[in-house]
């Protein structure tokens, strides 16, 4: 109780300033880097949709709908992709956006090493103005996952002035085209964000500030809400939905999402990959087995999540439908271990510490004990363990993908060879084949095909193991109004405010 009551005395001190117009944001964690060409966590992408409007967004039924482009259409059957911006249109530093500076900003995820968009973007060959509002992205191939990627972090243009400008110095002065620009950021503490009066839709923004708050602990996200310190928090634990629908200060709203949460193996990145799990397939089949997804689900989740075994839940269009989530079998978990030369076997798992990942990591573990495999638990915060999978410094690691609109995001980066996102070096031919017809293909029914065959060979080859979906709970104040429940689980600022 005495860490829950000093974190509340603090955010409440920090909070006591703050203005009607200042909105709280409590997130699971904080940013890796607030850079959209080389983040890879869910808490940047959060802040993100405060700071940098994308090409293309999402709106609440998943479709993709128009932002700074005003249109775009398909040409040489789909090998170009032209899109119209929108005029009037200027980034926080004062340049205006047009074709030439929507190809700076794009080129940028090309040639900035370390990109984690490069991948997301296809086979593109090159980028053009093709008038001076007009711009047009050339693919040696067709790439039916375009769309989807500019509606994300590969569509956020920064201003020319910024585009060779990278990481933790892009981060002192970022200057994108959103509602909000970055004024202060102290680690694992706050982000402050204050208005862009020359925002293209300013009439949408009812804030002067917007104050990101990470903290890793669910419950107390969630009473700092109750409490008037926070005014809006992301993902709500399962565990506090019941006591936040029962508080009239504060609202719950529920929603579907796209995550998928998976085990992700080492299997070929350095040392750490010459473990029994990293270099045996059936050791990572009996983990699998040792897991109750189900009894998982209920005792982490209260059940209100969807056990699962693909990148995509149940609903979306590429789930493929035909593949069953297995169940539980003690005896092959054993079995497997044997054939493999192991009467038991250790280990090392990472976990970011947050609180839903240490409840589920501490149910796997009990359950993999029984198996006679013994998970030695790392809790590690969650920006430090990002760079860690990168670097091939894990065995096995717990973590969530906030999940895309088109399956090409969920799977190609973390499984095709060689992919910035492939933390466990991962490489299979027959993988690769399936995800390239899949990404290349405009056939709705042939991309379904392509993506059933490589989620065949990746649930036999297990270089992660899928755990679940989760439902989006989100908090507000009950002064709180606007809040849009988009399916890839951000918040949006645009059409917030506070009534008090």
């Amino acid at each position: 109780m005495r860490p829950l009551l000093a974190g509340l005395l603090g955010l409440a001190l920090a909070a006591a300033p703050a203005a009607a117009q200042t909105l709280r944001i409590g997130i699971a964690s904080d940013p890796d880097v607030l850079d959209p060409t080389l983040s890879r966590s869910v808490a940047a992408r959060q802040v993100f949709m405060a700071m940098c409007d994308k090409l293309i967004e999402v709106n609440e039924r998943g479709e993709l709908v128009p932002q700074l482009a005003t249109g775009w259409a398909w040409e040489e059957e789909g090998r170009a992709l032209l899109l119209t911006l929108r005029p009037d249109v200027r980034f926080q530093d004062g340049a205006a956006l047009d074709a030439e500076a929507a190809v700076a900003g794009l080129n940028r995820h090309f040639s900035t090493p370390g990109s984690t968009r490069r991948g997301e973007m296809g086979p593109v060959t090159a980028i053009e103005a093709a008038g001076p509002m007009q711009l047009r992205i050339r693919l040696s191939q067709p790439f039916a996952p375009l769309l989807a990627a500019l509606s994300d972090r590969a569509g956020m243009l920064v201003s020319p002035r910024q585009a060779t400008v990278l990481g933790a110095d892009f981060q002192r002065e970022p200057a994108c085209a959103g509602p909000f620009r970055l004024t202060r950021r102290v680690a694992q503490d706050r982000i402050e964000l204050e208005r862009f009066d020359g925002y293209w839709d300013r009439a949408a923004i009812h804030a002067e500030r917007v104050i990101y708050r990470p903290i890793t602990d669910t419950t107390v996200r969630a009473a700092n809400l109750r409490a008037g310190s926070l005014d809006v928090i992301e993902r709500a634990n399962t565990s506090d939905v019941e006591t936040l629908r029962q508080d009239r200060r504060v609202r719950l709203l529920e929603g579907p999402s796209l995550a998928a949460v998976y085990i992700a193996v080492n299997v070929a990145n350095g040392a750490r990959a010459n473990t029994p799990l990293g270099r045996d397939p059936r050791v990572r089949a009996a983990l699998e087995a040792a897991i109750d997804r189900e009894v998982l689900n209920r005792v982490a989740f209260d059940g209100l999540y969807r056990p699962g075994n693909q990148s995509t839940p149940p609903g979306h269009p590429h789930h493929i439908g035909g593949i069953p989530v297995p169940g539980r079998d003690l005896a092959r978990a054993r079995a497997l271990l044997r054939e493999a030369g192991l009467e038991r076997v250790r280990i090392r798992f990472s976990v970011p510490n947050t609180t839903e990942y240490v409840q589920a990591a501490e149910v796997i573990q009990a359950m993999a004990a029984e198996a006679g495999i013994d998970l030695d638990l790392q809790v590690i915060e969650v920006a430090t363990l990002l760079r860690q999978w990168t670097a091939g410094d894990f065995e096995a690691l717990i973590i969530a993908w906030s999940g895309r609109t088109d399956i090409d995001g969920n799977l190609w980066g973390f499984n095709a060879c060689g992919e910035s996102l492939n933390g466990g070096r991962y490489c299979s031919e027959a993988a690769d084949a399936a995800l390239r017809e899949g990404r290349t293909s405009v056939d709705p029914t042939a991309r379904l095909a392509a993506y059933a065959r490589a989620m065949q060979v990746l649930l036999e080859d297990r270089p992660y193991i899928y755990l679940w979906h989760p439902q989006s709970f989100f908090g507000t104040a009950a002064a709180v109004e606007g809040l849009r429940l988009v399916p890839d689980g951000l918040i949006r600022v645009q059409g917030l405010r506070l009534r008090r």
